[in-house]
């Protein structure tokens, strides 16, 4: 026994690390599987798969089922690899076999997704059958530059005469909706993708953490106005897994981008709403053990949203290069309406300030005014748009100009004239078209307005022609009056239509109109 060879440890260690340098381990792709070491709330920790990039695809198997789970690589740590699972986690298990793809997170995109309900990665959720899109396109990707953008110009209508006139919506701007809940932010925005039609606007819904009966229900309406002939429903719903829900924006603004960047189109993007998708991130994040900030959210929930909405633009239309791809059809824009639920009107909280401060303007819903009967419910006083004018047609400014002071000014006497027993005559006429020209600003839900009949029916309220009608009878008057000018008159609205502006002849003639209909009205 004495003359046996006896090695020390360190001499194992050596002819070991000798025999793993000797075998070519690259060729067996052995770095490129790993397995799974534990999956709780829509995580799995992974280990192995050394070389796998943040944001990657990773094809997880159920040894159970033979089923193969896409999960995204978020935390690259030095032992194992924190990914998240986009799809059934019940399925997975400790040991089950995890491949690289070596491919960043990629949706379908192209014309055959529009008109279609979808699931964050582009699966078809409304069974009509497959979709064979012949192009991907990154969930993730940069923000074009400063370079290749142009200013905010071209107005993006809504048909909501309040938005319209005084909050102005510009192709490539971005625009926040604000409000409680049930204050009606849905509403708007699906009134604003009901009025692209015939426009030539591609829009994209996304639905994040919101019951699948509510999407359903959008999706119905959208298709009794016939606006899904232009549109894409990207639907993570409330019961969907969080990480479905915080990638479900990403995968909308890429199925845009596409229209954007490859056909040279204008595209809305609706975000319903990103509160969720924060707290979805928040429970990824914890769960990833990343440390928690204010109100336990992770440090780059700043990011999660800016990253987003910074992809919102309106290209140049000589532009050429993007991130070093060349644009087919350059003059594409992107426009963004993310929706923000507030608690209690707070919106001096963490999410809403992040928000407001990162977009071109906000549309604030009260709840005191949706309770009063003024629909929309838009605040004047806190909404803004940061474009302004800058989105109007010239007809639109002509008319509008005075009306946003005028209603903060009658908003102010309203409250004074509570307590106030007798008011001067001044005082009074203010109050009255100021009740006037609220009455003329509430909108039925789903009835976007053409924008030649805002312009006529706010000349009508600014220009004091209201006045001596009661307030109870504008909204008939309204009706009649524009039923009455496209019978009588219908070269002011072509003209408004197509000039964009009020010429000389067409006010004359438009006042005409309001005076006969007064005169026929009044018999």
């Amino acid at each position: 026994m004495a003359s046996e060879t006896l090695l020390r440890p360190g001499e194992i260690k050596d002819i070991l690390l000798r025999e793993i340098e000797a075998a070519n381990l690259h060729e067996l792709d052995v770095e490129d599987v790993g397995t799974v070491l534990e999956v709780k709330d829509g995580i799995a920790r992974i280990y192995g798969l050394q070389k796998a990039m943040a944001g990657e695809m990773l094809e997880v198997t159920s040894s159970d089922t033979g089923n193969t789970i896409v999960a995204l690589a978020l935390n690259l740590e030095e032992d194992n690899i924190g990914a998240v699972i986009l799809g059934d986690y019940l399925q997975l298990k400790e040991g089950d076999e995890v491949r690289r793809t070596s491919r960043v997170l990629e949706v379908p995109v192209g014309p055959q997704m529009v008109g279609r309900v979808v699931d964050p990665l582009g699966r078809p959720i409304d069974g009509l059958g497959e979709i064979n899109a012949a192009t991907t396109r990154r969930v993730e990707s940069p923000a074009p530059g400063i370079i290749v953008r142009q200013p905010v110009k071209e107005p993006l209508q809504t048909g909501i005469k309040a938005i319209d006139a005084m909050i102005p919506i510009g192709r490539g701007q971005r625009e926040l909706i604000i409000g409680d809940r049930g204050t009606g932010k849905t509403a708007i925005a699906v009134d604003t993708i009901i009025n692209q039609k015939g426009q030539g606007v591609i829009c994209v819904y996304v639905a994040i953490g919101q019951k699948a009966s509510t999407v359903a229900s959008v999706v119905e309406r959208l298709k009794q106005a016939g606006a899904m002939e232009y549109t894409i429903v990207v639907a993570a719903a409330a019961s969907d897994p969080a990480p479905m829900q915080y990638i479900a924006p990403y995968s909308g603004c890429a199925m845009a981008e596409y229209f954007m960047y490859h056909e040279g189109k204008p595209t809305l993007c609706v975000y319903d709403d990103l509160s969720k998708q924060a707290a979805a991130y928040r429970q990824l994040s914890l769960v990833l053990r990343r440390p928690p900030g204010r109100e336990a959210f992770p440090g780059d929930v700043f990011y999660l949203h800016s990253r987003l909405l910074e992809r919102a633009a309106k290209l140049r239309e000589d532009a050429d290069v993007v991130d070093g791809k060349t644009i087919l059809k350059p003059g594409g824009s992107l426009t963004a309406l993310p929706v923000i639920e507030t608690q209690a009107g707070d919106v001096s909280a963490y999410i809403p300030t992040n928000v407001i401060s990162i977009t071109d303007g906000q549309i604030f819903l009260e709840s005191d005014l949706f309770f009063a009967g003024v629909r929309p419910a838009i605040n004047v006083g806190i909404s803004v748009s940061r474009v302004g004018g800058s989105a109007q047609i010239k007809a639109m400014k002509q008319v509008a100009g005075r009306l946003r002071l005028d209603l903060a000014q009658y908003r102010e006497l309203e409250a004074f004239a509570a307590f106030a027993s007798d008011l001067d005559a001044a005082t009074k006429k203010q109050l009255e078209r100021g009740a006037r020209t609220v009455e003329i600003l509430k909108q039925p839900q789903f009835r976007p307005m053409p924008v030649e009949q805002q312009v006529m029916i706010i000349f009508a309220v600014t220009n004091g022609f209201l006045d001596d009608i009661a307030v109870k009878e504008l909204k008939g008057w309204e009706r009649g009056f524009h039923d009455f000018m496209a019978a009588k008159f219908p070269q002011v609205g072509n003209a408004i239509r197509t000039e964009k502006a009020i010429s000389k002849d067409t006010e004359a003639a438009l006042r005409r109109g309001i005076e006969e209909y007064k005169q026929v009205a009044k018999k």
